[in-house]
C-alpha cells in the first residue's frame, strides 16, 4: 500500500518538476486556494507567498483574473491532487513550497 501512495506523490512531483516557476506558482495559488485540499499547514499563508510572487513576475496574473483553463497541465495536477490522501497532500505542498 505504501508503495501505492509513494507513486501517486512521485508522479505528481515529477510532473511539478518540469513545470516552469509560474506555472508552479499558479498550482501553489490553485493548491492553496482550493476546498478540495486539506494541508496540515497555513493555507492562507502558503497562498499568501505564492500570490505575492506571481504577481512579481507575471503581469497577467497582475493585471486580471486568470483563467485556470488556459493552463491544463495544472488542471492536470490539481486533479490528481484532489484524488489524495491528507498526508499525500502534504507531501506535495511542502514539496511546492520548497521548491519556489
Amino acid at each position: 500500500m505504501d508503495n501505492i501512495i509513494d507513486d501517486k506523490v512521485k508522479n505528481v512531483v515529477d510532473i511539478i518538476r518540469n513545470m516552469d516557476l509560474k506555472n508552479k506558482l499558479r498550482l501553489g495559488v490553485c493548491m492553496s486556494s482550493s476546498a478540495y485540499t486539506n494541508f496540515k499547514y497555513n493555507k492562507a499563508h502558503i497562498h499568501s507567498i505564492f500570490d505575492k510572487r506571481l504577481k512579481e513576475i507575471d503581469n497577467e496574473y497582475l493585471a486580471s483574473y486568470v483563467n485556470m483553463r488556459k493552463y491544463p497541465i495544472i488542471l492536470f495536477v490539481m486533479a490528481k491532487i484532489m484524488e489524495m490522501n491528507n498526508q499525500e497532500q502534504n507531501q506535495i505542498a511542502m514539496y511546492l513550497y520548497n521548491r519556489i
